[in-house]
């Protein structure tokens, strides 16, 4: 009896040893071995943090595009350490990216997983129910001479009626893209926790001056839900020229000889250079950023905007538009004058006329019901246009 004892107490050590107490980042099975080592020896709560910890610093701690490549930049991150390196890490990442969260602070992200267990829980406070996104913009600051040196750029999830949606408790990844003739500029990441969300405050002086065109910049931001991803963009917003970023021009050492890499110097004239030939398979300059382009088929939008006026998800509608003659969001969705009126649409035919990646054409012929119960037969000629690697409607013409 004492043997068997003796034999089931080294068993229980054998099997705590072999537990582990810090990240083991050789590959993705052991670091979610070893993440799940750490994590079962921790008490409940402190398991909810360090996951929230770990999902702050995936998020935010990391730059890589994609779950897989952003487990293994974490991976690398937090490699050989302990629990409480990761949540220190984790408060630090935080600070720096203005998010509101602390490790010693009560749970607030809901239950996070890095390894991508993303479906609904019967709790689950990142199932929030919206129709759409919503975006508004302000300038703040002054440069002294009266001008803005940033913007704030607030998103509210919204119903199907425009209405602010109330939540709490939540951690949605939000994120901001910058970007100025279709080039994009910079990435912003935060985490939405319910519907008081401060956004982000973009300054222009983390803006280069030589990427923005016409001194307008468009946006685009992303709030990603458990079940859906919300996207809002606004285009041709106004910077202050003045406030953006441009490089500090080196001081030159007038006492130095300037010369082209590889020249000839000639000795009797150190001054003169003669440029050299530049050598075949030499690296030649990068070619400009070229802009982001749409990966769908331009008529899949109006099939989106003409579904969504006809279930009178007008905001939905709305969002897919860039169109500077159907105005704002209120006259769009106006009951009398505007999309507000319509009751139903049944569409016929959907056909791409024409597409380049810039623009593109779309035919639709439909019927619109409205609130009255008069229907009229409609041929439409849909002009889209690239904003941002989404195509958006930007122009609409009823043909005889």
């Amino acid at each position: 009896m004492k043997k068997f004892s003796f034999l089931l107490v080294f068993s229980l050590l054998l099997f705590t040893a072999c537990k582990k107490d810090h990240v083991d980042a050789t590959n993705t099975k052991t670091l979610q071995t070893s993440i799940n080592d750490m994590t079962s020896s921790l008490p409940t709560i402190k398991q909810i943090k360090f996951n929230e910890a770990l999902y702050i610093l995936k998020t935010f701690g990391v730059e890589a595009d994609g779950d897989i490549n952003e487990l293994k930049a974490l991976g690398k991150l937090i490699d050989g350490k302990k629990v409480p390196e990761i949540m220190s890490l984790a408060d630090e990442v935080a600070q720096k990216n203005g998010i509101e969260w602390a490790s010693t602070a009560p749970p607030s992200l809901g239950e996070m997983n890095i390894f991508g267990d993303d479906k609904a829980k019967e709790s689950d406070p990142n199932d929030v129910k919206a129709g759409a996104l919503s975006l508004v913009t302000r300038p703040t600051g002054d440069d002294g001479n009266g001008a803005p040196t940033a913007i704030q750029i607030i998103p509210r999830l919204v119903d199907a009626a425009g209405n602010p949606v109330s939540f709490t408790g939540a951690g949605l990844e939000t994120t901001l893209e910058v970007f100025s003739n279709g080039v994009r500029l910079s990435t912003a990441k935060n985490l939405m926790q319910d519907n008081n969300f401060k956004g982000f405050n973009l300054k222009f002086s983390s803006i280069p001056a030589a990427k923005v065109v016409d001194n307008k910049i468009d946006i685009t931001v992303s709030v990603k839900t458990t079940a859906k991803t919300f996207k809002m963009s606004k285009i041709g917003l106004d910077v202050n020229a003045a406030a953006l970023k441009v490089p500090v021009v080196p001081k030159t050492d007038t006492t130095d000889i300037s010369q082209q890499p590889g020249a000839v110097i000639d000795p009797n004239n150190p001054a003169a250079t003669v440029p050299s030939v530049t050598e075949p398979g030499a690296a030649t300059p990068a070619a400009p950023a070229t802009p982001k382009q749409p990966t769908t088929d331009p008529k899949n939008t109006v099939s989106k905007f003409l579904n969504s006026v006809s279930s009178q998800n007008l905001k939905a509608a709305y969002d897919v538009s860039n169109n500077p003659s159907w105005g704002s969001y209120e006259s769009f969705s106006n009951p009398t004058s505007g999309f507000g009126s319509v009751k139903n649409v049944s569409v016929k035919n959907i056909t791409t006329n024409a597409a380049n990646p810039n623009g593109a054409s779309v035919n639709a012929t439909y019927d619109v019901t409205d609130k009255n119960g008069k229907t009229t037969s409609l041929k439409v000629t849909f002009g889209l246009k690239n904003v941002n690697g989404d195509w958006k409607i930007s122009s609409y013409k009823i043909n005889q």
